[in-house]
């Protein structure tokens, strides 16, 4: 990959703003002086490799730097071997994030994934006076005297929908603050209501100011709080506000899902007693005051070793998936069982976390069919939402039709279709629902992602599978939820190439 002269410039300013040489960087990465120099200049082809390697030294995503230039080649029809290991989880990341503003004194994040969605938010957390600082793949969250909202970094915030979770923090240190309203996935209506509807029972008021959302509150008080709906970044909402109001906290009909289930162990860290954790009725014990040096390590993500079966069973390979969290995947698994879906299981393992169960999973070549059940996705236990859509990509390469029913988001369906350039064949019914008929040969093409994540991964997934070349372009959707995708799929066999425009 070539940088051009500006993103040099921009890696230029990044080693400035952290202090370092050109000598001192050359040896961070490995390389000489004079490599640092032309890469500043945009006259060095740079290898995946290095730019991990510059991203780490000057603690800043380089592809972020021209990420909506950055698409894959893809040469598909390889069959995938060997072992991969599932990284820590994007979600759980977004609610430990901002549950660390709650603490003041020093919070390390272990094994954090490094993701775009991740940059994003400690680009709002620097700007606002948090310190942040990585050491290898762990973070150091260290809070400021006092939050400088003023001076939050808007275009970070508008593109990630995880500022929604800085209200419950903040509003301890806030009688009144302002923060952008949220973005993230292009998913159709994604209404934020859930969270004023659980917040206000604490005392707090909300205001749309065009761009803006205005937060208040006078006291807050502890509550028992209906969540409208069992959403997990609601949830997660109201478990931070619920943390520091002295006080027994009801949340009913909350989410169990695995990101919740990290809040609430980071929290009991924190010193936050929470009762029922797994459940849908979580009871918070609130402190007055958090202020402790802690280490914790968000456990591994579902979705993404989904991810890598999805891959597997469409490119009909043996493949050793390790570290995955079995208790957010089992419902898969036993889906794909049903289709002819052939794999074992190790025994389970405690994530670092001490508290999630892991398995390695091996796949095996395998001959699909399509169920007779529609597949939906429901708040977990049920089939998860966010791995919804691997099944879509699954589904064509099992003989017969399959029943797919998105009912979550508007738009999650229609970007399914995109599947037919490949060589799919769907039918939508609808916004919601939409058939897949299978087994179909899949063949390479030039697609340019949707900007959803799970969306896009899946057209990855189906050009793992298509024979001959396809391009994929503008993947910052990708990037937001996946770590080194590249690499670490070039290392179980695929033959995917970074290009910059």
């Amino acid at each position: 990959m070539q940088l051009s002269p500006h993103i040099g410039k921009l890696i230029e300013h990044s080693r400035e703003r952290s202090g370092l040489t050109q000598a001192h960087l050359a040896k961070l990465v490995g390389t000489s002086q004079s490599a640092i120099a032309r890469i500043e200049k945009g006259e060095q082809n740079l290898t995946t490799e290095m730019i991990e390697k510059l991203s780490r030294a000057l603690n800043k995503n380089l592809v972020s730097l021209a990420s909506e230039a950055m698409n894959f080649r893809i040469q598909g029809g390889r069959k995938l071997k060997g072992e991969v290991t599932v990284k820590t989880s994007k979600n759980a990341a977004m609610g430990l994030l901002a549950a660390s503003l709650l603490n003041k004194s020093t919070t390390t994040l272990r094994r954090m994934p490094k993701i775009e969605e991740v940059y994003r938010i400690i680009e709002v957390l620097k700007s606002i006076g948090v310190e942040a600082r990585w050491r290898e793949s762990d973070l150091t969250i260290t809070p400021p005297k006092k939050f400088l909202l003023g001076k939050m970094d808007r275009n970070a915030a508008e593109r990630t929908r995880s500022i929604l979770m800085f209200i419950g923090p903040l509003i301890h240190f806030f009688n009144s603050f302002t923060i952008p309203k949220a973005g993230g996935c292009s998913l159709g209506v994604r209404t934020v209501e859930p969270h004023f509807f659980a917040l206000e029972k604490f005392g707090v008021s909300f205001r749309d100011r065009g761009a803006d959302l205005v937060i208040s509150r006078k006291h807050l008080r502890p509550a028992e709080v209906v969540l409208y709906e069992s959403g997990d970044t609601t949830t997660e909402n109201a478990l931070l506000a619920a943390a520091l109001i002295p006080g027994k906290t009801v949340l009913k009909f909350a989410s169990a899902n695995y990101m919740v289930q990290d809040v609430c162990f980071f929290l009991e860290v924190l010193g936050v007693k929470i009762e029922g954790i797994g459940t849908t009725t979580l009871t918070v014990h609130g402190v007055l005051n958090i202020d402790k040096d802690v280490v914790y390590a968000p456990s591994e993500d579902p979705t993404e070793a989904m991810f890598f079966i999805a891959a597997a069973a469409v490119t009909n390979s043996s493949l050793l998936i390790k570290r995955s969290p079995i208790e957010f995947l089992e419902l898969e698994l036993l889906k794909l069982e049903k289709m002819g879906f052939r794999y074992k299981r190790s025994k389970v393992y405690k994530a670092a976390n001490g508290q999630t169960d892991l398995v390695d999973i091996q796949t095996f070549p395998s001959k699909l069919k399509a169920l007779k059940e529609k597949i939906y996705a429901r708040p977990y236990p049920g089939l998860n939402i966010d791995n919804l859509p691997f099944f879509a990509v699954i589904a064509t390469q099992a003989e017969g039709t399959t029943f797919i029913h998105d009912w979550v988001y508007e738009k999650r369906a229609i970007y399914y279709t995109e599947l037919d350039k490949l060589g799919a064949d769907t039918l939508l019914l609808d916004p919601h629902r939409i058939y897949i008929n299978g087994k179909t040969p899949l063949k390479g093409t030039e697609l340019v992602c949707p900007p959803a994540l799970r969306p896009a991964t899946i057209l990855l997934i189906a050009m793992l599978a298509a024979k001959g070349t396809s391009i994929l372009r503008n993947v910052y959707s990708i990037n937001r939820g996946y770590e080194d995708l590249v690499t670490r799929l070039n290392a179980i066999g695929a033959k995917v190439e970074v290009l910059k425009q």
